[in-house]
């Protein structure tokens, strides 16, 4: 477990960046307050829930990065980038992984139903 697999780390931290940002609110649904009198008071008072996904979201969310740096390694022809396209395409390795075994269990969910 020491081990560190920095591909896998490095896929995961930008996915789950991504994921974040899919959660947001969007700035034009925030309200906002004209004066400061009119402005919300309390702890929590100025917080907006965030957008639940659902697996789909999340499951083409996973697909769109892994895409993108596969797409990112196909660009990256010069030898000079190769240690970086390949380690672009481990990182896609690493998300199509997941997405292989979130396939999965949705078929077997499909199947008991």
């Amino acid at each position: 477990m020491r081990a560190r697999d920095k591909a896998a780390v490095s896929a995961l931290r930008g996915t789950l960046a991504a994921l974040d940002n899919a959660e947001a609110v969007p700035v034009e649904a925030v309200p906002r307050a004209g004066a400061l009198e009119a402005s919300p008071v309390g702890a929590g008072a100025t917080e907006a829930a965030r957008r639940e996904l659902g697996e789909r979201d999340v499951v083409g969310i996973v697909r769109a990065e892994a895409s993108e740096r596969l797409e990112a390694a196909a660009q990256l022809t010069a030898p000079a980038y190769a240690a970086r396209a390949e380690r672009l395409r481990a990182e896609a390795a690493v998300l199509l992984r997941f997405l292989d075994g979130v396939e999965d269990t949705a078929d077997d969910v499909a199947a008991d139903a």
